[in-house]
């Protein structure tokens, strides 16, 4: 049998646990450039750990995901961050899990506002990117070098992940 997640708003303090919501909003900033640029400074806590590691910045390209979302795997990074900037004005639906003693607890979903992006903190158990409407491109910060970083859960049973429409 399904269970069902219904996606909520992204807010900084729901998502808090699980990382941080990359935007202007609220954000310290000031004027470089001759006060022809204002600087959104510090967004994200980029977490770069393990033998050899170096920060990777990478375009990824996502195909559109069809409501409901029948999420059967999440995924955890143990030795570094990812973050997900949208290159374009749409919202995607992120989602993650508390960990309970090394496997994921009951998923969480979150749908962004457009132009908005989230850095997914160190060992924290996400699911794919998960573009919704048309084919986007995402600037990905994340971690590259020597060791395992990528650690995998398969949901035993499915869960159906809709939009909260309240």
């Amino acid at each position: 049998m399904t269970k069902t997640i219904l996606a909520a708003p992204l807010t900084k303090e729901a998502f808090a646990p699980f990382g941080q919501v990359l935007t202007t909003e609220g954000a310290h900033h000031y004027p470089i450039n001759n006060g022809m640029t204002e600087r959104f400074h510090d967004l994200a806590n980029v977490e770069i750990g393990g033998e050899n590691g170096r920060t990777l910045i990478s375009i990824f390209r996502g195909k559109p995901y069809q409501l409901p979302l029948s999420l059967t795997l999440v995924e955890r990074h143990p030795l570094g961050s990812q973050a997900f900037m949208p290159l374009h004005r749409r919202p995607f639906l992120v989602i993650v899990a508390p960990d309970r003693d090394g496997v994921p607890g009951t998923p969480l979903a979150f749908l962004t506002e457009p132009g908005v992006g989230i850095n997914i903190g160190r060992n924290v158990w996400h699911g794919v990117l998960t573009t919704l409407e048309e084919e986007g491109d995402f600037l990905v910060v994340d971690r590259g070098g020597d060791g395992d970083n990528l650690q995998e859960h398969v949901f035993e049973v499915p869960f159906s992940v809709k939009l909260d429409q309240t």
